[in-house]
């Protein structure tokens, strides 16, 4: 009875939160009289660089637009593995801890910055953030945010930007993929590799190789051309059905693989380094895993390259974005992909709906490799009950 008890307050408490901020967002006179709960939120911080340990659910106070941004009351956020590298501060520069992760999410517009043009309060939108996106309210700059299809649901937009962007721009803007082409991408059961099949089937005569756990193999096995298991020597595999190899190559496990997808690659062919996902071993970061890594890739060699007719790139979505102020650059993308998405040529794939508080469960998910498609937390969503 006193769990049952506590459950329920703590039900009324998130109800009150909830009305006093939607209160406060239209001027009602309950706002003024809740000032307080209007102007917290909850998120998910990250306390120090580590282990799942670091990570709770806490209240922060709520952000306000500042000029050319706007406010997003959240609904879904999208979860992933540079998140875990986040986690881990296994990234260039990370930022100072306490800080809120995430970098996509979707919601509503809830107020609008000075000079923002082209939106209204209540629009329906998805948008990237510079961390601060798993929580219930975020501010982005306008060029980060782009209106939601109206058949396309929040956990689906939150599943879109990120994976789509990153697997459109490395086949389209940087490899040029053309008709008749071959394509090796590595995670092919991920958010990233889901977006890269299902793109790669709107050219035609499009040969996609895709290596993944054994265990997806039956739930992803239309969406690829060949399949491999992630452990198995893909590389005679390929090689066995398409002897001169591959046209692009897309890596996000670096490590040895880079060696490996380079041999593979075809004269003018293209290799697209846009992760490091075999550096992360364990709950935290590994100095050995890190340094293994990148002992096993060979060092590239120019005249070899030159000698070969091979390409070799990287690929950093979040860099382009926030870094090189690319952003008008990717709202053409974005343009473009949701003509395919409107026209049912290109649909995202969710893997699982999490509450905030089950973020740690969701990030152990990504880590087992656990997941096809994209998890997403659900910010109105009640953790799942502890099975006594």
């Amino acid at each position: 009875m006193a769990k049952e008890g506590a459950q329920r307050a703590e039900e009324t408490e998130q109800m009150i939160d909830k009305e006093g901020g939607r209160e406060a967002a239209e001027g009602g006179a309950g706002g003024s009289l809740r000032a307080g709960d209007a102007k917290e939120m909850r998120a998910v911080v990250l306390s120090a660089f580590g282990g799942l340990n670091k990570l709770r659910v806490s209240k922060k106070a709520m952000p306000e637009p500042q000029e050319g941004e706007l406010k997003i009351r959240v609904k879904a956020c999208g979860l992933n593995f540079i998140d875990l590298m986040v986690r881990q501060g296994n990234i260039d520069n990370p930022p100072k801890t306490p800080l809120v992760p995430g970098f996509e999410c979707s919601g509503i517009v809830e107020a609008l910055g000075d000079s923002v043009k082209g939106f209204e309060i209540g629009d329906r939108v998805m948008a990237f953030v510079n961390y601060n996106a798993w929580a219930e309210v975020v501010c982005t700059p306008v060029e980060f945010v782009y209106k939601i299809p109206d058949d396309m649901t929040f956990s689906e937009a939150a599943a879109f930007p990120m994976n789509f962007v990153t697997a459109y721009m490395m086949l389209f803007e940087v490899a040029n993929l053309r008709e008749g082409m071959s394509v090796l991408v590595h995670s092919a059961g991920g958010g990233v590799g889901q977006a890269v099949a299902q793109l790669c089937s709107t050219i035609p005569n499009v040969t996609v190789f895709g290596t993944a756990s054994s265990f997806k193999h039956e739930a992803i096995k239309n969406s690829v051309t060949h399949l491999f298991d992630r452990n198995a020597d893909y590389v005679q595999e390929v090689k066995r059905i398409s002897a001169d190899g591959v046209d692009i190559v897309l890596d996000c496990l670096c490590g040895e693989n880079t060696g490996k997808g380079l041999s593979l690659l075809k004269p003018l062919g293209t290799y697209i380094l846009y992760g490091s996902s075999n550096m992360v071993t364990g709950e935290t970061k590994s100095f050995f895993s890190f340094a293994k890594s990148w002992w096993q890739v060979e060092k590239v060699n120019p005249i070899k390259l030159y000698e070969e007719n091979k390409v070799i790139a990287g690929f950093s979505l979040l860099n382009l974005l926030f870094k090189q102020n690319r952003g008008g650059l990717v709202k053409g993308v974005m343009d473009k992909l949701l003509n395919l998405y409107n026209s049912k040529k290109i649909k995202p794939v969710v893997d699982s709906l999490w509450a905030l508080e089950e973020v740690k469960e969701a990030m152990q998910r990504i880590h087992d490799r656990g997941n096809i498609g994209k998890l997403i937390l659900d910010v109105e969503k009640a953790p799942t009950p502890l099975v006594s």
